[in-house]
C-alpha cells in the first residue's frame, strides 16, 4: 500500500516536472520568437527609414537639378510657343545668344517695332544702337503687340519728339546682366528713372507689365520680353 502510494507520488512528480520543463521551454521558444519577431520589425523599419531618406535626397538633387536648369534656362508664359516658333536661326534661343541685343531685336520676329525705335527707324534723330551694343544691359523688351496697344495719337506724339522717345526707350534699359535670381526689386533705368518688378517666374511683372519669355541671354544683354510699354 505504502509502496503503491510512493509510486503514484513519484509519478505524478515525475508530470509535474515533466509539464514545468515543457513549459518553460515553450516559454523560452515564445520568447525567442517574439525576440526576433521585433528583430526583423526593427530592421523593417530602419530599411524603410533608409528607403524614404534616400528617396527624399533624389527628390532634393531632382529640384536643385530643376533649379539649376531653370536658372540659366528662358521661363515665361510666351516661351513655349517662341522657342516652337522658332527652334532654329538668329530668332531661336540658341542663335540669339550669339550676337548682341540689336542683333536679337532685329532677329526676333515679336521684337520688330522695339528694332525700328532703337535703330532710328521711327525718329532719324533717335538711334540707340551704339549705346546698347556698347556695354552690359539688362533689356525690358515690349513685344510687338506691346506698341499696337497704345492709342495711336500718343505713340506718334512720343515717336515725334525725339527726347520723350529716348526716354521711354531708355526706361527699358537697366545696367548691368540681371538674372532671374536678380532681377526682382528696384532698379535705375539708363534713363534715371526707377523700376520696380515684382513677382516670380511666369507671373513676374514689371511695374504693370507682364512677363512674356524672360532670361533670354544675348552676348551683352539678358533680354526680358513683356507685353506692355513701360512709361517713366
Amino acid at each position: 500500500m505504502n509502496r503503491s502510494l510512493r509510486t503514484r507520488s513519484s509519478a505524478v512528480l515525475s508530470v509535474a516536472a515533466l509539464s514545468v520543463l515543457t513549459l518553460a521551454a515553450c516559454s523560452d521558444d515564445t520568447e525567442e520568437t517574439e525576440d526576433t519577431t521585433a528583430a526583423v520589425e526593427e530592421t523593417t523599419e530602419a530599411m524603410d527609414e533608409t528607403t524614404d531618406e534616400m528617396e527624399t535626397e533624389e527628390e532634393m538633387e531632382e529640384e536643385t537639378t530643376d533649379e539649376m536648369v531653370s536658372a540659366d534656362a528662358p521661363f515665361g508664359p510666351g516661351c513655349a510657343a517662341y522657342v516652337e516658333a522658332n527652334p532654329t536661326g538668329p530668332a531661336s534661343v540658341e542663335g540669339m545668344a550669339e550676337g548682341t541685343v540689336v542683333d536679337a531685336a532685329i532677329a526676333n520676329p515679336e521684337l520688330q517695332t522695339l528694332k525700328a525705335a532703337v535703330a532710328g527707324e521711327l525718329n532719324a534723330d533717335v538711334n540707340l544702337v551704339e549705346t546698347l551694343n556698347g556695354g552690359e544691359f539688362t533689356v525690358l523688351a515690349p513685344i510687338n503687340d506691346a506698341f499696337a496697344a497704345l492709342p495711336e495719337e500718343d505713340l506718334n506724339a512720343v515717336v515725334a519728339d525725339a527726347d520723350l522717345l529716348t526716354g521711354v526707350l531708355t526706361y527699358h534699359v537697366i545696367p548691368g546682366k540681371l538674372g532671374p535670381d536678380e532681377i526682382v526689386g528696384e532698379h535705375e533705368t539708363v534713363n534715371g528713372e526707377i523700376v520696380t518688378v515684382t513677382g516670380m517666374g511666369d507671373d513676374m511683372m514689371f511695374n504693370d507689365a507682364g512677363l512674356v519669355c524672360g532670361n533670354v541671354a544675348t552676348s551683352n544683354a539678358t533680354v526680358y520680353m513683356i507685353d506692355a510699354v513701360l512709361l517713366p
